[in-house]
């Protein structure tokens, strides 16, 4: 089954849900227009049950099918938030809200969404209950765990939950996927060196955080070159440096790193943990001076259930002709919080040659929208057929 005609016909109707969407983007939980219109869009649609509220300013809407036999509840989700950046495309739908702009696609995933539920109601052609889930606060905010922490998976039934993101540099259109551990856990630090500030002339009578830092660097680095296993993976990345004093003078009291940790399995993750206190904590002491070390659990990895992915692919080669092998991403992804309560999995849908994610000058591709609705109903028509 190739995309569907109806997505065709619909496409026009969904860019311009999607382009007002990124037109007026909304950052973390603040999703109230969002979330209000995809609240009304679902009402329109006819669905059975639409609540807010969900983690938040999350949307749940239940679609039933022409018979329920089966018992089954399938939930699929959509991110809905933007992101804290400038906007650069010069779109004449570019964002109107100053610092923020839709620079990782969500505007797409809630539009997709949307019109794979408004094709859902019209049709109905399954055989049991689908949960349309809009979430917010993707972008570091755990809006998924939220959801979840709010009884979201036990309050509807579902049973098996599945996402999707648009990627660019995969052809438009076209989809990837991978089983196990596929996004990457995503932690944070926060170290303080503390030593003796003093007159930059007199360094024998201070104890330099400046260097204490500096050497931290280098040593956090051997996390991954001397203390992980070559084949596992794992980042360490220290991506702030700031001085207690900028005077050209002054030896600084203090000195903050900031950065973060991606690994793909729960032992490195623990490794990582340790051996940055360790390493700073001796780092500190042979300069004389002091860390205070704040580790941040983020994220957890993001692992496709097995049996759905191989499900979820054979769908996307029934709409596209075809699905590659995703590679491992170091980034992070908070559908991981549902995978935790619910198997599931997690497709990559190409938007072709366009700027990065995260990118001021990235755009989501509404020639994408046909494959991506179609997988969606897909799922839902051949994981719940109608006898």
């Amino acid at each position: 089954m190739p995309v569907k005609n109806r997505f065709a016909e619909m496409q026009d109707e969904i860019a311009g849900w999607r382009q007002d969407i990124h037109e007026n983007p909304e950052i973390l939980f603040e999703t109230h227009r969002t979330s209000a219109l995809v609240a009304e869009k679902l009402q329109e649609f006819g669905c059975e049950e639409v609540v807010t509220g969900i983690g938040r300013t999350g949307v749940v809407g239940l679609i039933r099918g022409k018979a329920n036999t089966s018992g089954k509840v399938i939930g699929l989700r959509a991110d809905m938030d933007a992101l804290p950046i400038e906007e650069a495309t010069g779109l004449a739908y570019a964002s109107k809200t100053p610092g923020a702009m839709h620079a990782c696609g969500h505007d797409g995933h809630t539009a997709m969404l949307l019109g794979a539920a408004k094709y859902l109601a019209e049709t109905r052609n399954f055989d049991g209950t689908v949960a349309v889930i809009f979430q917010p606060a993707e972008e570091g905010g755990g809006g998924g765990k939220e959801m979840c922490d709010d009884g979201m998976m036990d309050r509807w039934g579902i049973q098996e939950v599945y996402g999707m993101h648009n990627w660019p540099g995969l052809p438009t259109g076209q989809f990837s996927i991978r089983p196990g551990a596929f996004f990457a856990a995503t932690d944070q630090f926060d170290i303080t060196f503390t030593g003796h500030g003093g007159h930059a002339a007199k360094p024998h009578s201070s104890v330099d955080t400046t260097v204490m830092a500096a050497q931290a660097v280098v040593s956090l680095q051997t996390i991954v070159s001397r203390n992980a296993d070559p084949v596992d993976q794992v980042v360490v990345s220290v991506t702030s440096f700031e001085t207690s004093s900028k005077a050209f003078n002054v030896i600084p009291q203090g000195v903050q790193l900031c950065g973060t940790v991606r690994t793909m399995s729960p032992e490195m993750r623990d490794l990582a943990k340790r051996r940055i206190q360790e390493i700073c904590d001796g780092v500190a002491a042979t300069f004389g001076g002091k860390a205070d070390v704040t580790y941040i659990r983020g994220y957890p990895v993001m692992v496709n259930s097995e049996e759905q992915t191989e499900f979820a692919a054979e769908v996307a080669r029934s709409v596209s002709g075809s699905c590659d092998d995703a590679p491992l991403v170091m980034g992070g992804e908070d559908f991981a919080y549902m995978l935790e309560e619910r198997p599931g999995a997690y497709i990559l849908v190409g938007n072709g040659d366009t700027a990065l994610v995260h990118h001021p000058e990235y755009n989501f591709n509404d020639e994408a929208i046909p494959a991506g609705c179609s997988w969606w109903a897909e799922i839902v028509e051949r994981r719940m057929p109608v006898a």
